[in-house]
């Protein structure tokens, strides 16, 4: 992918729109649901069921990274955002590997 791919040029302007608004809580939002992908709790972009705890614990993991490294640096939305994601996600995994 060219630079200018990376930055959005080239991109035909009716697709462009089609798309979300990036913003921190869109980021966040993404990971999780690749979280409940990987939890086998939501379909992925293709249709299937997917049980991948390996992935679900790096994308639990990755959110924790961000927490971490944007403390104080977050509006109270995001914040909240971010911290009730996390407290979901570990239950959720919990649950899940313990019934695996």
């Amino acid at each position: 992918m060219s630079s200018a791919e990376q930055r959005g040029e080239g991109i035909a302007p009716d697709s462009a729109a089609d798309l979300p608004t990036l913003d921190f809580s869109t980021f966040v939002l993404s990971v999780i649901g690749s979280a409940y992908v990987h939890l086998g709790d939501a379909p992925s972009p293709d249709g299937a069921e997917e049980r991948n705890l390996m992935l679900a614990r790096q994308d639990i993991d990755l959110l924790s990274l961000l927490d971490e490294k944007t403390k104080g640096n977050l509006t109270g939305e995001e914040e909240r955002l971010l911290n009730q994601a996390l407290y979901d996600l570990r239950l959720r995994y919990v649950e899940v590997a313990k019934g695996s």
